[in-house]
Protein backbone atom coordinates (compact mmCIF):
# COMPACT_ATOMS: atom_id res chain seq x y z
CA UNK A 1 0.00 0.00 0.00
CA UNK A 2 1.38 3.54 -0.72
CA UNK A 3 1.98 5.58 1.99
CA UNK A 4 0.10 8.46 2.91
CA UNK A 5 1.36 11.93 0.61
CA UNK A 6 2.52 14.60 2.55
CA UNK A 7 0.36 17.43 3.19
CA UNK A 8 -0.03 20.04 1.21
CA UNK A 9 1.53 22.58 3.91
CA UNK A 10 4.19 20.21 4.98
CA UNK A 11 5.45 19.68 0.82
CA UNK A 12 5.04 23.99 0.67
CA UNK A 13 7.17 24.63 3.86
CA UNK A 14 9.63 21.88 1.94
CA UNK A 15 9.62 23.22 -1.19
CA UNK A 16 10.26 27.14 0.13
CA UNK A 17 13.44 25.89 1.85
CA UNK A 18 14.99 23.54 -1.40
CA UNK A 19 14.13 26.64 -4.01
CA UNK A 20 15.80 29.42 -1.51
CA UNK A 21 18.57 26.69 -1.19
CA UNK A 22 18.91 26.22 -4.67
CA UNK A 23 18.93 30.25 -4.72
CA UNK A 24 21.79 30.76 -2.52
CA UNK A 25 23.90 27.70 -3.58
CA UNK A 26 23.53 29.77 -7.30
CA UNK A 27 24.48 33.41 -5.95
CA UNK A 28 27.48 32.15 -3.75
CA UNK A 29 28.91 29.58 -5.90
CA UNK A 30 30.37 32.55 -7.57
CA UNK A 31 32.22 33.61 -4.28
CA UNK A 32 32.88 30.53 -3.07
CA UNK A 33 36.23 30.52 -5.63
CA UNK A 34 36.65 34.33 -5.56
CA UNK A 35 40.13 35.54 -6.52
CA UNK A 36 41.12 38.65 -4.94
CA UNK A 37 40.53 42.18 -7.20
CA UNK A 38 44.00 43.90 -7.77
CA UNK A 39 44.21 46.29 -5.60
CA UNK A 40 45.10 49.41 -7.25
CA UNK A 41 48.79 50.59 -7.85
CA UNK A 42 48.37 53.77 -4.94
CA UNK A 43 46.99 51.59 -2.28
CA UNK A 44 48.32 52.37 1.27
CA UNK A 45 50.50 49.59 3.00
CA UNK A 46 49.34 47.45 5.44
CA UNK A 47 47.68 49.04 8.48
CA UNK A 48 48.18 47.37 12.13
CA UNK A 49 47.46 43.93 12.83
CA UNK A 50 43.67 42.89 12.70
CA UNK A 51 42.90 46.54 10.81
CA UNK A 52 40.36 44.19 8.62
CA UNK A 53 38.50 42.78 11.37
CA UNK A 54 37.93 46.39 12.97
CA UNK A 55 37.11 47.55 10.00
CA UNK A 56 34.34 44.72 9.53
CA UNK A 57 33.00 45.14 13.20
CA UNK A 58 32.56 48.96 12.03
CA UNK A 59 30.41 47.73 8.90
CA UNK A 60 29.00 45.28 10.92
CA UNK A 61 27.56 47.79 13.16
CA UNK A 62 25.84 49.73 10.53
CA UNK A 63 22.38 47.97 11.28
CA UNK A 64 19.92 49.19 8.94
CA UNK A 65 21.76 52.77 7.91
CA UNK A 66 20.64 54.10 4.67
CA UNK A 67 23.12 54.55 1.39
CA UNK A 68 26.30 56.30 1.85
CA UNK A 69 27.05 55.17 5.62
CA UNK A 70 29.57 52.29 4.10
CA UNK A 71 31.29 54.60 2.40
CA UNK A 72 31.32 57.15 5.13
CA UNK A 73 32.83 54.22 7.62
CA UNK A 74 35.35 53.23 4.80
CA UNK A 75 36.47 57.06 4.08
CA UNK A 76 37.13 57.63 7.66
CA UNK A 77 39.02 54.00 8.18
CA UNK A 78 41.47 54.84 5.41
CA UNK A 79 41.63 58.46 7.26
CA UNK A 80 43.04 56.61 9.99
CA UNK A 81 45.40 54.70 8.48
CA UNK A 82 43.42 51.66 7.44
CA UNK A 83 44.34 49.47 4.33
CA UNK A 84 41.98 49.04 1.79
CA UNK A 85 43.17 45.47 1.02
CA UNK A 86 41.03 44.02 -1.90
CA UNK A 87 41.05 40.42 -0.64
CA UNK A 88 40.11 41.75 2.78
CA UNK A 89 37.03 44.04 1.41
CA UNK A 90 35.67 40.89 -0.90
CA UNK A 91 35.50 38.93 2.02
CA UNK A 92 33.04 41.27 3.93
CA UNK A 93 31.14 41.60 1.40
CA UNK A 94 30.66 37.87 1.29
CA UNK A 95 29.97 38.42 4.89
CA UNK A 96 27.62 41.22 4.26
CA UNK A 97 25.69 38.85 1.36
CA UNK A 98 25.69 36.31 4.24
CA UNK A 99 23.51 38.10 6.75
CA UNK A 100 21.44 39.68 3.92
CA UNK A 101 22.66 43.38 3.95
CA UNK A 102 22.85 43.92 -0.11
CA UNK A 103 22.93 47.30 -0.01
CA UNK A 104 25.69 47.47 2.05
CA UNK A 105 27.46 45.00 0.14
CA UNK A 106 26.91 46.79 -3.08
CA UNK A 107 27.93 49.59 -1.76
CA UNK A 108 31.41 48.36 -0.87
CA UNK A 109 31.40 46.94 -3.98
CA UNK A 110 30.98 50.16 -5.63
CA UNK A 111 33.24 52.12 -3.65
CA UNK A 112 36.12 49.37 -4.20
CA UNK A 113 35.89 50.28 -8.03
CA UNK A 114 34.38 54.05 -8.13
CA UNK A 115 36.71 55.52 -4.88
CA UNK A 116 39.85 52.85 -5.26
CA UNK A 117 40.10 52.21 -8.33
CA UNK A 118 40.09 48.32 -8.02
CA UNK A 119 39.58 45.72 -10.79
CA UNK A 120 36.53 43.41 -10.60
CA UNK A 121 37.62 39.70 -11.59
CA UNK A 122 35.27 37.69 -13.32
CA UNK A 123 34.02 36.32 -10.46
CA UNK A 124 33.45 40.01 -8.68
CA UNK A 125 31.41 40.75 -11.38
CA UNK A 126 28.88 38.40 -10.85
CA UNK A 127 28.95 38.59 -7.00
CA UNK A 128 28.05 43.35 -8.09
CA UNK A 129 25.43 41.70 -10.39
CA UNK A 130 24.10 39.56 -8.23
CA UNK A 131 23.87 42.70 -5.50
CA UNK A 132 22.44 44.81 -8.20
CA UNK A 133 19.61 42.50 -8.84
CA UNK A 134 18.68 42.31 -5.29
CA UNK A 135 19.25 46.00 -4.60
CA UNK A 136 18.05 47.97 -7.73
CA UNK A 137 16.38 45.34 -9.34
CA UNK A 138 16.50 43.05 -12.71
CA UNK A 139 16.77 46.06 -15.08
CA UNK A 140 19.83 47.29 -13.41
CA UNK A 141 21.43 44.22 -13.59
CA UNK A 142 20.58 44.04 -17.08
CA UNK A 143 21.79 46.78 -18.11
CA UNK A 144 25.17 46.36 -15.58
CA UNK A 145 25.68 42.82 -17.68
CA UNK A 146 25.41 44.47 -21.32
CA UNK A 147 27.76 47.03 -20.29
CA UNK A 148 30.63 44.23 -19.20
CA UNK A 149 33.39 44.28 -21.81
CA UNK A 150 32.81 40.93 -23.49
CA UNK A 151 35.65 39.17 -21.72
CA UNK A 152 33.81 39.54 -18.32
CA UNK A 153 30.84 37.89 -20.05
CA UNK A 154 32.19 34.64 -18.76
CA UNK A 155 30.01 31.51 -17.46
CA UNK A 156 30.28 33.22 -13.91
CA UNK A 157 28.05 36.24 -15.26
CA UNK A 158 26.04 34.46 -17.19
CA UNK A 159 25.33 32.30 -14.54
CA UNK A 160 25.10 35.00 -12.29
CA UNK A 161 22.09 36.62 -14.49
CA UNK A 162 20.53 33.45 -15.00
CA UNK A 163 20.34 33.27 -11.48
CA UNK A 164 18.33 36.54 -11.67
CA UNK A 165 15.55 35.70 -14.17
CA UNK A 166 15.06 32.09 -12.02
CA UNK A 167 14.68 34.37 -9.21
CA UNK A 168 12.35 36.58 -10.62
CA UNK A 169 10.34 33.39 -12.32
CA UNK A 170 10.97 34.80 -16.02
CA UNK A 171 10.88 31.51 -17.71
CA UNK A 172 11.60 32.92 -21.52
CA UNK A 173 14.41 34.92 -19.95
CA UNK A 174 16.05 32.46 -18.29
CA UNK A 175 15.49 29.14 -20.81
CA UNK A 176 16.72 32.46 -23.46
CA UNK A 177 20.23 32.84 -21.56
CA UNK A 178 20.83 29.48 -20.64
CA UNK A 179 20.79 28.12 -24.48
CA UNK A 180 22.70 31.08 -25.35
CA UNK A 181 25.13 29.70 -22.47
CA UNK A 182 24.83 26.67 -24.30
CA UNK A 183 25.46 28.11 -28.05
CA UNK A 184 28.94 29.68 -26.09
CA UNK A 185 29.82 26.40 -24.97
CA UNK A 186 29.56 27.33 -21.19
CA UNK A 187 26.29 25.82 -20.30
CA UNK A 188 27.51 22.27 -19.76
CA UNK A 189 27.91 22.29 -16.15
CA UNK A 190 25.67 21.13 -13.17
CA UNK A 191 24.99 24.71 -11.79
CA UNK A 192 22.51 26.42 -14.22
CA UNK A 193 20.52 22.93 -14.79
CA UNK A 194 19.97 22.78 -11.28
CA UNK A 195 18.94 26.58 -11.35
CA UNK A 196 16.48 25.87 -14.18
CA UNK A 197 15.52 23.41 -12.62
CA UNK A 198 14.72 25.23 -9.24
CA UNK A 199 12.78 28.06 -11.40
CA UNK A 200 10.46 24.91 -13.27
CA UNK A 201 9.70 23.83 -9.19
CA UNK A 202 8.70 27.22 -8.29
CA UNK A 203 6.40 27.34 -11.44
CA UNK A 204 4.99 23.37 -10.78
CA UNK A 205 6.31 22.53 -14.05
CA UNK A 206 7.88 18.99 -12.64
CA UNK A 207 8.06 17.67 -16.28
CA UNK A 208 10.53 20.08 -17.35
CA UNK A 209 12.41 18.97 -13.81
CA UNK A 210 13.00 15.26 -15.46
CA UNK A 211 13.70 16.48 -19.02
CA UNK A 212 16.79 18.49 -17.98
CA UNK A 213 18.07 15.55 -15.39
CA UNK A 214 17.73 13.76 -18.91
CA UNK A 215 19.75 16.25 -20.89
CA UNK A 216 22.29 15.97 -17.87
CA UNK A 217 22.85 12.26 -18.86
CA UNK A 218 22.82 13.18 -22.69
CA UNK A 219 25.69 15.96 -22.03
CA UNK A 220 27.42 13.82 -19.61
CA UNK A 221 27.04 16.31 -16.85
CA UNK A 222 27.43 14.84 -13.15
CA UNK A 223 24.33 15.83 -10.65
CA UNK A 224 25.19 17.47 -7.20
CA UNK A 225 23.64 17.22 -3.78
CA UNK A 226 21.48 20.12 -5.01
CA UNK A 227 20.11 18.42 -7.96
CA UNK A 228 19.39 15.67 -5.97
CA UNK A 229 17.44 17.21 -3.41
CA UNK A 230 15.49 19.59 -6.30
CA UNK A 231 14.39 15.91 -7.83
CA UNK A 232 13.30 14.20 -4.30
CA UNK A 233 10.97 16.96 -3.76
CA UNK A 234 9.66 17.16 -7.74
CA UNK A 235 9.02 13.15 -6.83
CA UNK A 236 7.53 13.98 -3.56
CA UNK A 237 4.74 16.28 -5.11
CA UNK A 238 3.61 13.19 -6.66
CA UNK A 239 4.31 10.82 -3.79
CA UNK A 240 6.86 8.80 -6.25
CA UNK A 241 8.76 7.14 -3.08
CA UNK A 242 9.72 4.22 -5.18
CA UNK A 243 11.42 7.18 -7.68
CA UNK A 244 13.26 8.87 -4.90
CA UNK A 245 14.74 5.77 -3.74
CA UNK A 246 15.87 4.85 -7.07
CA UNK A 247 17.49 8.63 -7.83
CA UNK A 248 19.18 7.47 -4.24
CA UNK A 249 20.71 4.60 -6.20
CA UNK A 250 22.01 6.25 -8.94
CA UNK A 251 23.27 9.06 -7.10
CA UNK A 252 25.57 6.50 -5.44
CA UNK A 253 26.43 4.75 -8.35
CA UNK A 254 27.60 8.13 -9.80
CA UNK A 255 29.54 8.93 -6.83
CA UNK A 256 27.65 11.99 -5.94
CA UNK A 257 28.11 13.20 -2.36
CA UNK A 258 25.20 14.19 -0.81
CA UNK A 259 25.67 16.55 1.73
CA UNK A 260 23.39 17.02 4.97
CA UNK A 261 21.01 19.12 3.39
CA UNK A 262 19.88 15.94 1.01
CA UNK A 263 19.72 14.30 4.04
CA UNK A 264 17.36 16.73 5.72
CA UNK A 265 14.94 17.34 2.36
CA UNK A 266 14.72 13.06 2.35
CA UNK A 267 13.83 13.06 6.23
CA UNK A 268 10.99 15.51 5.57
CA UNK A 269 9.60 13.55 2.56
CA UNK A 270 9.53 10.57 4.87
CA UNK A 271 8.32 12.13 7.81
CA UNK A 272 5.55 13.59 5.56
CA UNK A 273 4.88 9.95 4.11
CA UNK A 274 4.85 8.28 8.00
CA UNK A 275 7.64 6.60 7.07
CA UNK A 276 9.15 6.33 10.57
CA UNK A 277 12.13 4.20 10.65
CA UNK A 278 13.26 5.64 7.31
CA UNK A 279 13.18 9.22 8.39
CA UNK A 280 14.87 8.21 11.37
CA UNK A 281 17.85 6.63 9.20
CA UNK A 282 18.28 9.62 6.95
CA UNK A 283 18.48 11.62 10.34
CA UNK A 284 21.09 9.65 11.61
CA UNK A 285 22.91 9.83 8.28
CA UNK A 286 22.24 14.12 7.80
CA UNK A 287 23.66 13.93 11.76
CA UNK A 288 26.97 12.21 10.32
CA UNK A 289 27.43 14.21 7.80
CA UNK A 290 28.01 18.19 9.49
CA UNK A 291 31.01 19.21 9.27
CA UNK A 292 32.93 21.94 11.79
CA UNK A 293 32.02 24.34 9.33
CA UNK A 294 28.18 23.94 8.73
CA UNK A 295 26.86 25.67 11.67
CA UNK A 296 24.02 25.65 13.34
CA UNK A 297 21.35 25.06 10.83
CA UNK A 298 21.83 21.07 10.37
CA UNK A 299 21.18 20.93 14.41
CA UNK A 300 18.10 23.18 13.73
CA UNK A 301 16.61 20.82 11.25
CA UNK A 302 17.24 17.81 13.40
CA UNK A 303 15.14 19.04 16.18
CA UNK A 304 12.40 20.21 13.88
CA UNK A 305 12.25 16.95 12.39
CA UNK A 306 12.34 14.91 15.55
CA UNK A 307 9.93 16.96 16.93
CA UNK A 308 7.63 16.14 13.72
CA UNK A 309 8.30 12.49 14.85
CA UNK A 310 7.07 12.95 17.91
CA UNK A 311 10.90 12.11 19.87
CA UNK A 312 11.33 14.44 22.36
CA UNK A 313 14.69 12.25 23.54
CA UNK A 314 16.15 13.07 20.73
CA UNK A 315 15.35 16.62 20.36
CA UNK A 316 16.76 17.24 23.86
CA UNK A 317 20.00 15.26 22.95
CA UNK A 318 20.11 17.36 19.91
CA UNK A 319 19.65 20.53 21.88
CA UNK A 320 22.85 18.97 24.36
CA UNK A 321 24.42 18.53 21.52
CA UNK A 322 24.36 22.14 20.11
CA UNK A 323 24.67 23.91 23.45
CA UNK A 324 28.15 20.89 23.85
CA UNK A 325 29.50 22.42 20.83
CA UNK A 326 29.22 26.27 20.50
CA UNK A 327 29.97 28.64 22.89
CA UNK A 328 26.75 31.08 22.66
CA UNK A 329 23.59 29.41 21.27
CA UNK A 330 22.14 32.10 19.47
CA UNK A 331 18.03 33.39 19.61
CA UNK A 332 17.66 31.41 15.95
CA UNK A 333 18.12 27.86 17.90
CA UNK A 334 16.40 29.08 21.23
CA UNK A 335 13.69 29.24 18.93
CA UNK A 336 14.03 26.12 17.06
CA UNK A 337 13.93 24.44 20.12
CA UNK A 338 10.98 26.18 21.39
CA UNK A 339 9.11 25.38 18.07
CA UNK A 340 10.47 21.74 17.85
CA UNK A 341 8.57 21.49 21.92
CA UNK A 342 5.36 23.33 20.65
CA UNK A 343 5.18 20.64 18.18
CA UNK A 344 5.10 17.95 20.83
CA UNK A 345 2.66 19.84 23.40
CA UNK A 346 5.94 20.10 25.91
CA UNK A 347 4.34 23.44 27.36
CA UNK A 348 6.50 22.48 30.80
CA UNK A 349 9.66 22.04 29.02
CA UNK A 350 9.60 25.54 26.56
CA UNK A 351 9.46 27.45 29.82
CA UNK A 352 12.80 25.75 31.07
CA UNK A 353 13.99 26.48 27.71
CA UNK A 354 12.41 30.13 27.70
CA UNK A 355 13.44 30.77 31.09
CA UNK A 356 17.40 29.70 29.80
CA UNK A 357 16.83 32.19 27.03
CA UNK A 358 15.74 35.26 29.73
CA UNK A 359 18.85 34.34 31.64
CA UNK A 360 21.13 34.47 28.71
CA UNK A 361 19.74 36.84 26.36
CA UNK A 362 22.06 39.59 24.36
CA UNK A 363 19.48 40.99 21.39
CA UNK A 364 15.67 40.53 22.47
CA UNK A 365 13.48 38.70 19.82
CA UNK A 366 9.74 39.23 20.07
CA UNK A 367 9.92 35.68 17.68
CA UNK A 368 10.21 33.74 21.24
CA UNK A 369 8.20 35.61 23.65
CA UNK A 370 5.25 34.78 20.94
CA UNK A 371 6.34 31.14 20.58
CA UNK A 372 5.74 30.71 24.62
CA UNK A 373 2.85 32.99 24.24
CA UNK A 374 0.99 30.67 21.53
CA UNK A 375 2.60 27.19 23.76
CA UNK A 376 0.13 28.79 26.83
CA UNK A 377 -2.27 29.85 24.37
CA UNK A 378 -2.47 26.23 22.51
CA UNK A 379 -3.23 25.02 26.13
CA UNK A 380 -6.04 27.52 26.94
CA UNK A 381 -3.53 29.24 29.40
CA UNK A 382 -4.56 32.64 28.84
CA UNK A 383 -3.54 33.92 32.44
CA UNK A 384 -0.12 32.43 31.76
CA UNK A 385 -0.14 34.30 28.26
CA UNK A 386 -0.97 37.76 29.21
CA UNK A 387 1.58 37.43 32.46
CA UNK A 388 4.33 36.48 29.92
CA UNK A 389 3.29 39.51 27.77
CA UNK A 390 3.28 41.93 30.51
CA UNK A 391 6.65 40.88 32.21
CA UNK A 392 8.22 41.59 28.18
CA UNK A 393 6.52 44.70 28.38
CA UNK A 394 7.95 45.85 31.67
CA UNK A 395 11.68 44.76 29.71
CA UNK A 396 10.99 47.24 27.20
CA UNK A 397 9.45 44.34 24.79
CA UNK A 398 7.34 45.83 22.26
CA UNK A 399 4.75 43.68 20.38
CA UNK A 400 4.58 43.05 16.64
CA UNK A 401 1.33 42.14 14.07
CA UNK A 402 2.47 37.90 15.30
CA UNK A 403 1.98 39.04 18.99
CA UNK A 404 -1.54 40.57 17.83
CA UNK A 405 -2.46 37.91 15.70
CA UNK A 406 -1.90 35.32 18.51
CA UNK A 407 -4.51 37.24 21.21
CA UNK A 408 -6.86 38.31 18.42
CA UNK A 409 -7.32 34.76 17.45
CA UNK A 410 -7.41 33.57 21.02
CA UNK A 411 -9.80 35.62 22.23
CA UNK A 412 -12.13 35.88 18.87
CA UNK A 413 -12.20 31.83 19.44
CA UNK A 414 -13.18 32.40 22.52
CA UNK A 415 -16.18 34.58 21.72
CA UNK A 416 -14.62 37.24 23.52
CA UNK A 417 -14.59 40.35 21.10
CA UNK A 418 -13.48 43.27 22.84
CA UNK A 419 -10.74 41.71 24.18
CA UNK A 420 -10.00 40.56 20.67
CA UNK A 421 -10.82 44.47 19.46
CA UNK A 422 -7.99 45.63 21.90
CA UNK A 423 -6.03 43.49 19.62
CA UNK A 424 -6.92 45.02 16.40
CA UNK A 425 -6.01 48.46 18.21
CA UNK A 426 -2.75 47.57 19.21
CA UNK A 427 -2.23 46.85 15.64
CA UNK A 428 -3.16 50.85 14.80
CA UNK A 429 -0.05 50.75 16.64
CA UNK A 430 2.63 49.36 14.96
CA UNK A 431 5.53 51.66 13.38
CA UNK A 432 4.36 50.76 9.73
CA UNK A 433 1.35 49.46 10.28
CA UNK A 434 2.49 46.09 9.29
CA UNK A 435 -1.06 44.43 10.89
CA UNK A 436 -4.12 43.27 8.40
CA UNK A 437 -7.50 42.08 9.30
CA UNK A 438 -8.94 39.67 6.66
CA UNK A 439 -12.16 40.11 5.47
CA UNK A 440 -13.53 37.35 7.54
CA UNK A 441 -12.47 38.40 10.82
CA UNK A 442 -14.12 41.62 9.71
CA UNK A 443 -16.92 40.74 9.29
CA UNK A 444 -17.16 38.68 12.40
CA UNK A 445 -16.64 41.17 14.14
CA UNK A 446 -19.09 43.53 12.39
CA UNK A 447 -21.66 40.64 13.00
CA UNK A 448 -21.08 40.37 16.64
CA UNK A 449 -21.69 44.36 17.24
CA UNK A 450 -24.61 44.64 15.20
CA UNK A 451 -26.23 41.56 16.89
CA UNK A 452 -25.72 42.71 20.33
CA UNK A 453 -26.41 45.99 19.68
CA UNK A 454 -22.44 47.64 20.46
CA UNK A 455 -22.76 50.50 18.50
CA UNK A 456 -19.57 52.05 20.97
CA UNK A 457 -17.78 48.49 19.12
CA UNK A 458 -18.75 48.95 15.68
CA UNK A 459 -17.22 52.50 16.37
CA UNK A 460 -14.09 51.17 17.52
CA UNK A 461 -13.94 48.68 14.72
CA UNK A 462 -14.49 51.34 12.06
CA UNK A 463 -11.86 53.61 13.95
CA UNK A 464 -9.29 50.50 13.42
CA UNK A 465 -10.36 49.72 9.99
CA UNK A 466 -9.67 53.90 9.23
CA UNK A 467 -6.48 53.47 10.66
CA UNK A 468 -5.82 50.27 9.13
CA UNK A 469 -6.31 51.81 5.45
CA UNK A 470 -9.29 49.53 4.78
CA UNK A 471 -12.43 51.23 5.72
CA UNK A 472 -14.84 50.80 2.85
CA UNK A 473 -18.61 51.05 2.50
CA UNK A 474 -19.36 48.15 4.07
CA UNK A 475 -18.09 48.97 7.67
CA UNK A 476 -20.05 51.90 7.11
CA UNK A 477 -23.54 50.16 6.57
CA UNK A 478 -22.77 47.87 9.22
CA UNK A 479 -21.98 50.45 11.32
CA UNK A 480 -24.94 52.66 10.80
CA UNK A 481 -27.43 49.45 11.34
CA UNK A 482 -25.75 48.86 14.54
CA UNK A 483 -26.51 52.45 16.07
CA UNK A 484 -30.03 51.56 14.79
CA UNK A 485 -30.01 48.31 16.63
CA UNK A 486 -29.11 50.33 19.31
CA UNK A 487 -31.19 53.45 18.89
CA UNK A 488 -28.70 55.60 18.98
CA UNK A 489 -28.36 58.08 16.59
CA UNK A 490 -24.96 60.23 15.40
CA UNK A 491 -25.42 63.62 13.40
CA UNK A 492 -21.77 63.82 12.27
CA UNK A 493 -21.66 60.16 10.44
CA UNK A 494 -22.22 61.61 7.33
CA UNK A 495 -19.82 64.08 7.37
CA UNK A 496 -17.21 60.75 8.47
CA UNK A 497 -18.40 59.22 5.41
CA UNK A 498 -17.70 61.86 2.91
CA UNK A 499 -14.00 62.39 4.92
CA UNK A 500 -13.07 58.72 4.15
CA UNK A 501 -14.06 58.93 0.57
CA UNK A 502 -16.68 56.76 0.91
CA UNK A 503 -19.40 57.28 -1.54
CA UNK A 504 -22.97 57.12 -0.26
CA UNK A 505 -24.76 54.47 -2.21
CA UNK A 506 -28.39 53.95 -1.72
CA UNK A 507 -28.17 51.59 0.59
CA UNK A 508 -26.07 54.02 3.15
CA UNK A 509 -28.34 56.91 2.32
CA UNK A 510 -31.23 55.23 3.18
CA UNK A 511 -29.91 53.81 5.92
CA UNK A 512 -28.94 57.72 7.36
CA UNK A 513 -32.24 58.93 6.55
CA UNK A 514 -33.52 56.25 8.88
CA UNK A 515 -31.07 58.19 11.74
CA UNK A 516 -33.00 61.09 10.49
CA UNK A 517 -29.48 62.57 9.43
CA UNK A 518 -30.59 64.36 6.29
CA UNK A 519 -28.48 65.57 3.45
CA UNK A 520 -28.85 69.59 4.11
Amino acid sequence: MAPPAPSAGARLLLLRRLLSTATEVAAEATSATAAPAAPAAAAPKAGKKGGSRLLYRRLSALGGAGEGSVSRVLNKWVREGGTPRADDLVKHVKELRKYKRHAHALELMDWMVNARGMNMSHTNHAIRLDLIYKVRGLEAAENYFAGLPDPAKSHKTYGALLNCYCSAKMEEKATDIYREMDELGIGSSVLPIDNLMSLYMKLGQHGKVDSLFEEMKVKNIKPDSLTCCILMTSYASSNKIDAIEELLKEMAEKDVALGWSAYSTLASIYVNAGLVEKAESALKKLEGLVGANDGRQPFDFLMSLYASLGNLSEVNRVWDAIKAKFSKVTNTSYLGMLQALYKLNDVDRMKQIYVDWESNIENYDVKLTNMMIRGHLKRDMTEEAESLWEKAKEKGAEFDSKTCELFLDHYMGKGDMNLALTWVENMTKLPKKAGKLDQDKIHKFQKYFEEHKDADGAERLCNCLRTLGCIDGKAYEYLLRTYLAAGKKSRSLRQQIKDDKIEICYDIGKLLKRMGDKAR
